[in-house]
């Protein structure tokens, strides 16, 4: 961990309690760090190569038989960050150890199976860290909040996502599970600057404001799956989104901790090396052409 900027370890200061409540979690503050903006940016740069290396090793460890992978859930309300996380924390590191799934809403054929159909083919292969951009928390938050299925059905389905989830943990998942905190005065501000810049206008959505307008149940929405839904083998995080920076850095120092726990370690050699090194030597005059 760097020390010039967390004054503490971020993780259980932004673990979910219990009983749990977002009421007491201000969307502003900037748990375990006294820094700034400026520094927060030079955390994010600097632990990228730690974060590298760990994710190297999970996948150079896939290579020889180990199952464990890594999977980082990422719920928010709309336009609370999780575009800038993916492209500000997950972009640095190597590509063939990645895998970004970005759930919308259901097609008619998704919408004919259970909930969780769509989303176990997503789950990352082991030595690599899957990212789910929204996930199955969809199928708990907007469908209770717009009663798209009956109160019944929403109850088997937290049970459902217990049993999914402790299911994957016994198979090496890691299961990280992030809500980014935003406030409805920096959301209104974020989505105000996608109006105002034609270049964001892809971003926006006239259905964001319908959802803005049940804030109140959808934060209810969130407490209820939280609370239902944590667990030592798959624990949720909420993280203060109003400060970007902030939200970047403590993803990034949570994920970090989270490969820093599984340990991965550089897989022996399956061959002899000083016979390999010998080898090269021998072919140390090959030229082309001939």
């Amino acid at each position: 961990m760097t020390t010039q900027f967390w004054d503490a370890d971020v993780a259980p200061l932004l673990r979910a309690g219990s009983p749990f409540s977002l009421r007491g979690i201000d969307p502003a503050a900037t748990p375990g760090t006294t820094a700034g903006k400026s520094s927060g940016r030079t955390e994010l740069a600097e632990s990228a190569q730690e974060l590298r290396e760990l994710q190297e090793r999970l996948f150079a460890q896939s290579r020889a038989g180990s199952r464990e992978r890594v999977l980082v859930v990422l719920q928010a309300m709309d336009a609370a960050g999780k575009g800038g996380i993916v492209n500000h924390v997950f972009a640095q590191v190597e590509p063939y150890g990645l895998a970004l799934a970005a759930f919308r809403a259901p097609s008619e054929e998704e919408r004919a199976h259970d909930f969780l159909w769509r989303i176990e083919p997503r789950v990352p292969g082991p030595g690599v860290i899957g990212v789910f951009d929204r996930s199955h928390y969809e199928d708990v938050l907007i469908q209770r909040v717009r009663a798209f299925a009956p109160p019944e059905e929403i109850e088997r389905r937290y049970g459902a996502i217990v049993e999914f989830e402790r299911r994957l943990a016994d198979d090496g998942v890691r299961i990280v599970k992030i809500m980014l905190h935003v406030s409805p005065e920096e959301q209104a501000r974020r989505l105000a600057d996608r109006l105002a810049d034609p270049a964001k206008h892809w971003k926006y959505e006239p259905g964001d404001i319908d959802e803005r307008e049940r804030w109140a149940e959808y934060m209810t929405a969130f407490e209820i799956a939280i609370a239902r839904t944590d667990a030592p083998h798959a624990p949720w995080y909420v993280v203060p989104a109003d400060a970007k920076w902030y939200a970047r850095a403590a993803v990034q120092r949570i994920v970090i901790g989270e490969l820093a726990a599984l340990a991965p370690e550089w897989p022996p050699a399956g061959f002899d090396v000083a016979a390999e090194q010998a080898r090269l030597a021998a072919s140390a005059g090959l030229r082309w052409p001939a």
